[in-house]
C-alpha cells in the first residue's frame, strides 16, 4: 500500500499526538494517585481536553487531504479498530460506558451527558443513513448496465457509467468531509 504524502503526514502527526496523549494521561493518573487538589487536577484535565481538540483538528485536516485513508482506519488504535470490526464505532456508545463509571454526578451534569448522548446518536444515525444512501446509489449506478466495453460493444456507454460512478464516489468523499 502506497501512502500519499498527506496520509503519511497525518500518520506521523497522529503518532506524535498519541505519544503526547500517553504522557498527559500518565500525568493525570499520577495526579489522581498523589491526591492533588481540585485546582491542580482541573489544570491536568483541561490539558487533556485541549489535547483532544488538537486531534479533532488533525483528523479534520486528514479527512480533507485524504478521506479514504482516514476511512480505512489503519491509523487508529487497536481498541478503535476492535470497535470498528465489531460492527461500527459509535461515540454515543462510549458515552454510555463512561456514564456508568463516573462518580456521582449532579443533575445538571447528568442532563448534559444525556443531551450529548442524544445529539451524538442523532448525528450518527444521520451519517449512517447518508452513507447507506450514497453506497446504494453507487451500487445502482454500477449495476444499472453491463459494465465493460466488450459486453455492450459501446465504449461511450461504459465510460459514461464509470464517470457517473466516479461522481458518486466524489459525492461520498464530500459527505465524509462534512
Amino acid at each position: 500500500m502506497v501512502l500519499l504524502p498527506a496520509a503519511l503526514a497525518f500518520d506521523m502527526d497522529y503518532a506524535h499526538w498519541l505519544n503526547e496523549h500517553q504522557r498527559l494521561i500518565n500525568d493525570l493518573r499520577s495526579g489522581l494517585n498523589s491526591h492533588l487538589g481540585d485546582s491542580e487536577l482541573r489544570i491536568l484535565v483541561e490539558s487533556v481536553m485541549a489535547h483532544y481538540d488538537e486531534v479533532f483538528k488533525l483528523k479534520s485536516i486528514g479527512v480533507k487531504a485524504d478521506a479514504f485513508h482516514m476511512l480505512s482506519g489503519m491509523w487508529k488504535t487497536p481498541a478503535e479498530r476492535c470497535f470498528m470490526w465489531l460492527g461500527g464505532f459509535r461515540s454515543s456508545e462510549l458515552l454510555k460506558i463512561l456514564g456508568n463509571h463516573l462518580e456521582p454526578l449532579t443533575d445538571q451534569q447528568l442532563m448534559g451527558i444525556c443531551n450529548l448522548q442524544q445529539s451524538s446518536q442523532q448525528a450518527e444515525d444521520a451519517l449512517s443513513q447518508g452513507m447507506e444512501a450514497l453506497q446504494q446509489a453507487l451500487v445502482d449506478t454500477l449495476s444499472s448496465a453491463c459494465l465493460g466495453p466488450t459486453a455492450s460493444g459501446n465504449v461511450a456507454d461504459y465510460m459514461s457509467q464509470m464517470a457517473i460512478a466516479m461522481s458518486k464516489l466524489a459525492t461520498l468523499e464530500n459527505f465524509l468531509h462534512q
